[in-house]
This record gives C-alpha cells, sequence and structure tokens, in this order.
C-alpha cells in the first residue's frame, strides 16, 4: 500500500462518499459489546481513516490509538476531534513493522487494512504486529472482505478471507469467541461480504513478555 494512493482518496471524496462509510456502527458494537469492562479500555484503531468509529469509542471511554497510513486522513479526524479529545496518533504502514516503543492494548479493531495486503510477507508483518501488541486476554476484531466479497475496493485488488484462514493466520495464543458473515451495504447501495471475527489471546502462564491488565 502506498500513503499517496489513500491521500488522494481521502482529498477528492467526502466521508459518505466513500464506499466504506458507516453512519450506522451496530454491526460493529455487536462485536465489541461481547467484551466485559470496556471503560477505559486501550483500543488500537487500524486503518481509522475519517470513521465515525473513533467518535463511538471515545464516547465510550477508550483510550485509542488511532492508525492510519493516509496522512490526510489522520489530519481530517484531528480537526473534526478538536482539542477536546486526547487519543494517541500513528501514521504507520502496518504491513512493516511497529516501533519498538508501541505500548500493549487491550482491543485491536480493523475493518479497513488486512484485506489490502497481498504479499505474503505483508501479511505476515501485519499478524506479527497483532501479536506483539495485544495484552493477554486481550481480544481482536477483525472485520474483512470475505470469499464471496468484491476483488476489489478503492481501486485496489484485495486479499479475501474465511474464517479459516483468519483463525489459523492469528494462531493457537487466539480463541475464536465469535464469527459472522455479514453484508455490508455501501453508500452507493451495493452489498460487499465481511466476515466478522472476534478472538481473544489466550494468558500464557509464566510469561514475562505479556501482562494483562485484567488479571
Amino acid at each position: 500500500m502506498t500513503s499517496r494512493h489513500w491521500d488522494a482518496i481521502f482529498s477528492e471524496q467526502g466521508d459518505s462518499e466513500l464506499g466504506w462509510y458507516e453512519s450506522d456502527l451496530s454491526q460493529t458494537f455487536t462485536f465489541i459489546d461481547l467484551i466485559p469492562s470496556t471503560e477505559s479500555t486501550t483500543t488500537f484503531l487500524a486503518g481509522a481513516g475519517t470513521s465515525q468509529l473513533v467518535d463511538a469509542l471515545l464516547a465510550k471511554q477508550h483510550q485509542l490509538i488511532i492508525n492510519d497510513i493516509s496522512t490526510k486522513a489522520l489530519k481530517t479526524l484531528q480537526r473534526r476531534l478538536g482539542k477536546t479529545e486526547a487519543p494517541s496518533w500513528l501514521q504507520h504502514d502496518l504491513s512493516k513493522p511497529l516501533p519498538v516503543q508501541m505500548p500493549q492494548v487491550d482491543l485491536w479493531v480493523d475493518r479497513a487494512v488486512l484485506h489490502f495486503l497481498l504479499s505474503e510477507t505483508d501479511i505476515q508483518t501485519y499478524f506479527r504486529n497483532v501479536t506483539a501488541t495485544v495484552r493477554a486476554n486481550g481480544y481482536v476484531l477483525l472485520a474483512e472482505f470475505s470469499k464471496v466479497g468484491a476483488p476489489k475496493c478503492a481501486g485496489l485488488e484485495v486479499h479475501r478471507y474465511s474464517i479459516e484462514e483468519m483463525t489459523q493466520r492469528l494462531g493457537k495464543e487466539f480463541k475464536l469467541i465469535h464469527h459472522e458473515d455479514y453484508v455490508f451495504i455501501t453508500p452507493f447501495g451495493e452489498p460487499r461480504p465481511y466476515v466478522y471475527a472476534l478472538y481473544q489471546r489466550v494468558a500464557q502462564e509464566n510469561s514475562s513478555s505479556v501482562i494483562s491488565k485484567r488479571q
């Protein structure tokens, strides 16, 4: 992925003109609401774009790390939120290793990034970033184009996922909590089949590298 491609999209189109724009966030919160005690949860929002999900999570007292590859998208969000909110901002390509000083999080949410990664190296790096960042007992929510989904989005080819591939790539450290096939209707009335899946990282006894806030 390149930041130039996404900067152009966020410069030329308003929120409601984006094919992935959601005015109704209920599907995402159907899964987030399965997590007990999310107040003050540290949440990594991958590929945030200019999504209203940012505002909704902040309203629910999530401590956000807002990520996007697009500088334009992040600047738009910063202007919208103003100075009243205090999330952390990270302009980063998730097909590359995250900074070593990256804090661990309770929840990783992605409805925008993973399916755009095509090479095996990029995909593996993404999942290593997840493993390095999510605490023991923490959660991962992935919502990606399904196997019957569209082959392209935003002019780019996508890697379409099954629940089996998601689960295999996360590995045995992550337990599948709930999954669902879901058809998202774009602002232009077009159906986009997704697979949604919530995982919990299994706590590892005697692990010094991963410490859960909830233990």
